[in-house]
């Protein structure tokens, strides 16, 4: 895992989820962050990493916008101005990060015996309290067994 810190784009592969939402067309950048948070929700089995850490990302530029969200701040995120999300992308956001935290997750199995891996759940948490405010994660985690 190309990784070096707990934040959504601390990871080669949010990295260049970002780079390439940079490089995509300005009118098809929420098309490109609903696919993703699509690809995490969607997958029928086991989701690999790579597409945990892009749908973190995505989640990340959603509750960016929302009351109580921080802005991307890390030189690893999106340069280029982003639209303003439509709103049914924070309940798909909300379910990709359930997804992302569930037991047939393999970033979520990287991260449960990583030394950081409780600043990281921490980090997937407050995500989730800015996308949903009221509610707590639908599924079973590796972090709660």
């Amino acid at each position: 895992m190309g990784t070096w810190d707990v934040g959504p784009f601390d990871n080669d592969e949010a990295a260049d989820f970002a780079y390439t939402l940079d490089e995509t067309a300005p009118d098809k950048r929420e098309a490109l962050v609903r696919a993703t948070l699509n690809r995490a929700v969607q997958v029928p089995d086991y989701l690999e990493s790579h597409h945990g850490q892009e749908a973190v990302g995505a989640a990340a530029l959603i509750a960016a916008q929302r009351p109580g969200g921080e802005q991307i701040s890390t030189s690893y995120g999106p340069e280029e101005a982003l639209p303003v999300f439509a709103d049914d992308l924070q309940p798909l956001a909300v379910e990709a990060l359930d997804r992302v935290v569930a037991e047939d997750s393999e970033l979520a199995e990287l991260w449960c015996d990583a030394p950081d891996g409780p600043k990281w759940r921490q980090s997937i948490s407050l995500l989730h309290a800015i996308l949903a405010p009221n509610s707590v994660p639908q599924k079973e985690t590796l972090f709660d067994l």
